[in-house]
């Protein structure tokens, strides 16, 4: 195969990946914590021969996640929160830890607050936050004190990442942290507020069409390869 053809060809790849993160974006415009996401391109250098003749090639695996704040919403329910300014709740999931800006929480039977997919909220030692039986008056401090009529029984917890490399979005709004947080002491939280999404899906439209004609001209590109190296064979093998 020509080299034009596959550097080409690692751009559609790329332009595809870049596609699915955009309509994912799209798709979740309205999901409470969600982060929007980026395809990150490079380029590298593959070697063709022994005389150090290269060609570049694009490279589009790495994933940029937008950490800009999303507007919050006053809703007054009692466990939902909002994390004003950096940092990210932790949960325990079967697959482990996991971080997330989404702060709509509830109680399971056993007192625990949980999100909606039955994931326990740590607190800052990342043990499961409970809340005791037979209160009446539940209050969560901007610092994520827990009083349960006027008496401190927890804190939630507010990690940030160290090395924001390490982040890896999993799936929905939880992120895989690796071994890169730790408790956050200056994080500030909104009891009764909700965090939307970052996405602004006036921008993410016009992104897709950018990516949508750049795809569209990449192909355009491959036809004519493919044509210019048929007739090339036609006219040898006559």
């Amino acid at each position: 195969m020509d080299n034009a053809i596959y550097a080409a060809l690692t751009r559609q790849s790329g332009l595809m990946r870049e596609m699915r993160s955009v309509a994912n974006n799209i798709a979740n415009a309205n999901t409470t914590g969600f982060r929007r996401e980026g395809v990150v391109f490079s380029e590298y250098m593959v070697s063709l021969d022994r005389r150090g003749e290269t060609l570049a090639m694009a490279n589009a695996h790495g994933r940029m996640i937008d950490q800009r704040p999303g507007d919050m919403t006053l809703t007054n329910g009692r466990f939902d929160l909002a994390i004003d300014g950096k940092g990210f709740f932790m949960v325990q999931t079967p697959q482990g830890n996991r971080l997330t800006r989404a702060g709509a929480f509830m109680t399971n039977a056993e007192g625990e607050l949980v999100n909606p997919d039955g994931y326990q909220l740590l607190d800052d030692g990342q043990a499961p936050v409970v809340i005791p039986a037979g209160v009446r008056d539940i209050g969560i401090g901007m610092d994520g004190t827990i009083s349960a009529d006027g008496t401190p029984v927890g804190r939630v917890g507010i990690f940030a990442v160290t090395d924001q490399s390490r982040l890896q979005h999993v799936a929905g709004t939880l992120f895989d942290p690796g071994d890169a947080a730790e408790p956050l002491d200056d994080a500030v939280l909104r009891q009764g507020f909700l965090e939307g999404s970052n996405v602004d899906p006036v921008l993410e439209i016009a992104r897709m069409i950018e990516v949508q004609r750049a795809y569209q001209l990449g192909q355009s590109f491959l036809d004519q390869e493919d044509q210019r190296i048929r007739q090339a064979i036609t006219i040898l093998t006559r």
